[in-house]
């Protein structure tokens, strides 16, 4: 314990800060500049301070930044991701998204809350390590990811070159309010298309609409989710959700009186534990199939979750209890970097972080200075619990 507390009174605020602030001050959304400046300016940053990052490059101008304090094998991988969702409007923030400016205690702008408030508490526990104690019994390794708010270039391209290789577990640090979240849920991305014929709108039997077949696709869609809600619910994510996000049918721009070849509609599934995602894709194939429609899976994340007496989650919650605060569980009502961690490299993953979970992809988004801080305080003392304490087998150690 004494060593956990060495290491989270290690942290240096102004550093942590400072770091955050620089972080939001360099626009990394994409489409549009991407992550390489974030990670330019955090390769540098690492350097200064002894370490010896590495790049790996995952799409041009889109890499990853991975550090290591330590080595050896069981470490755990301190986790956070560098790119952000576009600002939208920016004449509709309150302050320019990229200022960093800081008001009340509360850091402006985005990317604040999601994630690089939980990035910059990563780093600043990873200083602190190392300022107090040298290194571990085993490795900590920082990885600042690309494209999580996309398709999750990053963390696969990780996982694929081997980069979870011969560690025990995950943190994952995005905006939770320091809950420890041990489930996540899974998504589909679906497409479902609906063919027809092309017309003139005077003479529709002449043609074949394909709206009607993607509305009644739709409306059909309503009834089976009601039917999932009833019969799959978690208590800390909640039911499972069948969202149409894009409705697309059209002969062209201004072709009003043509009756389109194709309607497209765009799914957005959230699911969770016990839900098979093989099992669900071929009931609404059955349900685009009765419209003469063809779906076409996008994207497939499972849900994941973590076993409450797995190590790591001992040491969340001992962390916390260590440093006076509230040990909390919740559960992520979307996918992370965790979930591939989690589901392909077989990692225990908790999900823990600094900042509100309803501020992400908002107009002036922020995060609480105190808070990332404190998570910095808490990510220091878990690692120390975590890693210092010897295995009793393959994924566990006694804490407490």
């Amino acid at each position: 314990m004494e060593k956990a507390l060495l290491a989270a009174e290690a942290v240096e605020e102004r550093e942590v800060v400072e770091l955050l602030r620089n972080l939001v001050r360099i626009p990394s959304h994409y489409p549009g500049p991407g992550e390489a400046k974030v990670v330019d300016f955090l390769d540098s940053f690492l350097k200064e301070r002894g370490f010896h990052p590495f790049r790996q490059e995952v799409a041009p101008g889109r890499p990853n930044l991975v550090a290591d304090l330590g080595e050896g094998e069981g470490g755990l991988i301190l986790e956070g991701h560098t790119d952000v969702v576009t600002p939208g409007e920016e004449g509709a923030w309150r302050y320019p998204p990229y200022a960093g400016m800081v008001e009340g205690g509360r850091l402006y702008g985005r990317g604040a809350c999601d994630m690089k408030g939980g990035l910059a508490a990563l780093v600043g526990a990873l200083l602190a390590v190392k300022r107090a104690l040298g290194h571990l019994k085993r490795p900590l390794r920082l990885a600042a990811l690309a494209d999580e708010e996309g398709m999750m270039l990053g963390v696969k391209a990780f996982i694929r070159e081997g980069l979870a290789r011969g560690f025990r577990g995950a943190l994952v640090a995005e905006p939770e309010e320091m809950e420890i979240c041990l489930f996540q849920k899974g998504a589909l991305r679906l497409r479902s298309l609906f063919p027809g014929k092309m017309a003139h709108g005077a003479m529709p039997y002449a043609g074949e609409n394909p709206i009607p077949k993607a509305a009644r696709f739709i409306l059909e869609l309503e009834a089976l989710q009601i039917e999932l809600q009833e019969t799959f619910s978690h208590p800390f994510l909640g039911p499972p959700y069948l969202t149409p996000t894009q409705v697309l049918a059209s002969a062209g721009e201004g072709q009003l009186n043509v009756i389109p070849a194709q309607a497209e509609v765009a799914l957005d599934v959230r699911t969770v534990p016990g839900l098979d995602h093989g099992e669900l894709v071929a009931r609404l194939q059955a349900l685009a199939g009765t419209q003469a429609g063809v779906l076409e899976v996008l994207e497939d994340r499972p849900p994941v979750e973590t076993p409450r007496e797995d190590p790591l989650v001992q040491a969340a919650e001992e962390a916390l209890r260590l440093l006076g605060l509230p040990v909390r569980h919740g559960g992520v009502p979307g996918a992370t970097d965790g979930t591939f961690l989690r589901a392909w490299a077989g990692l225990p993953v908790v999900v823990m972080g600094p900042g509100s979970k309803t501020l992400p992809h908002q107009v002036d988004e922020w995060v609480d200075l105190e808070e990332v801080v404190q998570a910095a305080r808490v990510y220091a003392a878990l690692a120390v619990l975590y890693l210092e304490w010897p295995p009793s087998g393959p994924h566990s150690v006694a804490v407490g």
